[in-house]
């Protein structure tokens, strides 16, 4: 193998916004996720919406002024 081409393999760390770490190894020394195994709702079994940047509300705007529209 050429030597000095491979990229710096190092600890890093992933921090999610629900406030868990994760420990693992990367060529980045930091990652930050929205979501993780420990929130997402797939893994918890709990319903939540998860809405970046208000498309749930953006949404519902749309189907209401298009019902409104049928009426």
């Amino acid at each position: 193998m050429k030597k000095d081409i491979h990229p710096n393999y190092q600890e890093c760390t992933i921090s999610c916004a629900c406030g868990n770490q994760i420990h693992t190894r990367s060529v980045r020394k930091e990652m930050s996720v929205t979501i993780c195994s420990a929130c997402h709702p797939f893994f918890t079994g709990k319903e939540k919406f998860v809405d970046t940047a208000g498309r749930i509300e953006k949404f519902q705007r749309r189907f209401a002024a298009a019902k409104t529209k049928k009426a």
